[in-house]
């Protein structure tokens, strides 16, 4: 079982940036993916992006492309999400989550208690 704790949501304006992170323990960092989720109020949560075991592997939501960029540092047992550019419509509690395998298709069988992220007009 893996626990994950997100830190870094807030708010800001329309078109600042924020970075999330995600702290991870309780299995080999570097043996699974990871991703980032959202859930904004009335709405089912979504995928944000996701990121394979080294880093190299990346997808992204077509609403966050060119906005949104993940990350992982293996070495600190964290993963990154830098938001730029940022919109109203981006307005969630975000959620990490950790793979069950190592590959950016992986299931997801953790989740984070989730950081909130208010973007104002």
């Amino acid at each position: 079982q893996v626990q994950l704790v997100e830190s870094g949501g807030g708010l800001v304006q329309a078109g600042g940036s924020l970075r999330l992170s995600c702290a991870a323990s309780g299995r080999t960092f570097s043996n699974y993916a990871m991703g980032w989720f959202r859930q904004a109020p009335g709405k089912e949560r979504e995928l944000v992006a996701r990121i394979n075991w080294s880093g190299g592997v990346t997808y992204y939501a077509d609403s966050v492309k060119g906005r949104f960029t993940i990350s992982r540092d293996n070495a600190r047992n964290t993963v990154y999400l830098q938001m730029n550019s940022l919109r109203p419509e981006d307005t969630a509690v975000y959620y990490c989550a950790a793979g069950k395998t190592k590959y950016v298709s992986s299931a997801f069988s953790s989740w984070g208690q989730g950081t909130q992220v208010t973007v104002s007009s």
